[in-house]
C-alpha cells in the first residue's frame, strides 16, 4: 500500500494530461466570460440602434408612398370632378392627368424608397464601425461606368421625367416630335407611342425628341387658300365667304369647333393667270384640319352659285364662243398649189433618155 506522501510524490512527477486539459478550458471560459461580460453593452447598443434604423426607414418608407399615393389620388378626383364640364371638356383629358399623375407618382415612390433605403443601409454599416469610404468610392467608380454603359437610357429616363413634369405633351394630343406625328397613345418615361394617320404606331424615345410641336394646346389656326381669275370681282368674293362663315358658325358641330370668325386676310399672291385669296379661323385645339375641309367644301359651292370661276375648273362661257368663224380654219399650204414655187422645188427630176438606154 502506497502512503499518501508516495503517492502526492507520484502525482508529481507524473502529473495526468485531463487534469492539464480541464485547466485550460476553465481558463479559456472564463476569459470568454470576461469578454462577453465586457462587450455585450456594446452589442445590445449596436442591436438595438440597427433595429431602430430598419425600423425608422421602413416606418418613413410606408409613411411617404402613402402620402404620395394620396396626393396622386386627389389630383385624379379634380380632373375627375371637372370631366363633363365645358372647362373640363376644353382643358382637361382625363386620361392624359391619369398617366401623367400615376407617372410622376411611380417616379416620387421610386426616388424615395432609394433614398431611404439608401441612407439606412449606409447607417446600418456604419453602425457595425465599417469604413464606409472605399464602398462610396466604388460606388461612385461603378455609377459612372454605368452611366457611360447606358447613357442612352439614362437619357431618355430623365428626358421622360422632364417630359412629363413640364407637361409638354399627354395622351390625345396631337403632336409632331420630328421623327414621327400622329396622337399619343400612351407616356412613358422610356418611349412614348404615337399613332400615325394611317394607322401605325410609332415608338419614340424620349431621349431621341429635339423638339415638339403640339397641336392640341391652347387653340389651332385653319387656312384656307381659294385661287380664283384675275378678273374676279375682291369685293364679292369677301362677300360670298361671309355668308358661308355666317352659315358655318350656326351650325352644329362646327359651332363649336370654331373660336373665332371666320377672316378674309387678303390677297397671298396675284400672277397673270391666278390670284390666290387667304380664309384664316381660329378653331378648337385639333380641330383645324377638320374646319379646312368643311370650309373648302362650303366655299366651292357657293362660287359655283354665285358664278365665280375658280382655277382649275370649266373656262367661262364667253371664252368658249368666238365671234370669228375662220379662227377654226387651218392656214392654206404652199404645196397644195403645183405651180408654187414650193411645189416645183418639192418635185422629182426628170430621167434623161441616154441614161435610160
Amino acid at each position: 500500500m502506497f502512503s499518501s506522501a508516495s503517492w502526492s510524490a507520484v502525482l508529481a512527477a507524473d502529473p495526468s494530461p485531463g487534469v492539464g486539459s480541464l485547466d485550460e478550458a476553465a481558463k479559456q471560459a472564463g476569459d470568454a466570460a470576461g469578454w462577453v461580460e465586457e462587450n455585450w453593452s456594446t452589442w445590445l447598443n449596436t442591436g438595438l440602434r440597427i433595429l431602430l434604423i430598419i425600423a425608422v426607414a421602413i416606418l418613413l418608407r410606408i409613411a411617404v408612398r402613402r402620402t404620395i399615393t394620396k396626393l396622386i389620388a386627389r389630383m385624379n378626383r379634380s380632373a375627375q370632378a371637372v370631366e363633363g364640364t365645358t372647362l373640363g371638356g376644353l382643358l382637361v383629358n382625363t386620361e392624359r392627368r391619369r398617366q401623367r399623375s400615376e407617372a410622376i407618382g411611380s417616379v416620387l415612390r421610386s426616388v424615395s424608397s432609394f433614398l431611404i433605403l439608401g441612407t439606412a443601409g449606409l447607417m446600418v454599416l456604419g453602425a457595425f464601425q465599417i469604413n464606409l469610404a472605399p464602398l462610396l468610392a466604388s460606388a461612385g467608380v461603378a455609377g459612372v461606368a454605368l452611366g457611360f454603359g447606358a447613357r442612352n437610357l439614362v437619357t431618355d429616363f430623365l428626358s421622360g421625367v422632364f417630359m412629363i413634369l413640364e407637361d409638354q405633351y399627354g395622351v390625345g394630343d396631337s403632336i409632331d416630335v420630328g421623327v414621327a406625328s400622329g396622337e399619343v397613345i400612351e407616356v412613358g418615361l422610356r418611349v412614348t407611342k404615337l399613332r400615325g394617320d394611317n394607322g401605325a404606331i410609332w415608338y419614340v424615345r424620349n431621349g431621341e425628341v429635339k423638339r415638339v410641336g403640339n397641336l392640341s394646346q391652347g387653340w389651332s389656326t385653319a387656312h384656307v387658300d381659294v385661287m380664283v381669275r384675275p378678273s374676279e370681282d375682291l369685293d364679292r368674293i369677301r362677300d360670298v365667304v361671309a355668308e358661308v362663315a355666317d352659315s358655318l358658325a350656326k351650325d352644329e358641330p362646327w359651332n363649336e369647333r370654331l373660336w373665332g370668325p371666320v377672316e378674309v386676310l387678303g390677297l397671298d399672291e396675284v400672277l397673270l393667270d391666278s390670284m390666290t385669296v387667304h380664309v384664316s379661323a381660329k378653331t378648337m385645339p385639333g380641330k383645324a384640319v377638320g374646319v379646312e375641309r368643311e370650309l373648302r367644301w362650303r366655299i366651292k359651292k357657293a362660287f359655283d352659285a354665285a358664278g365665280i370661276a375658280i382655277i382649275g375648273g370649266p373656262p367661262p362661257a364667253a371664252e368658249e364662243a368666238s365671234g370669228d368663224p375662220s379662227a377654226t380654219v387651218a392656214a392654206p399650204s404652199a404645196l397644195a398649189s403645183p405651180n408654187s414655187p414650193q411645189s416645183i422645188a418639192a418635185s422629182p427630176l426628170p430621167q434623161s433618155p441616154q441614161l435610160s438606154k
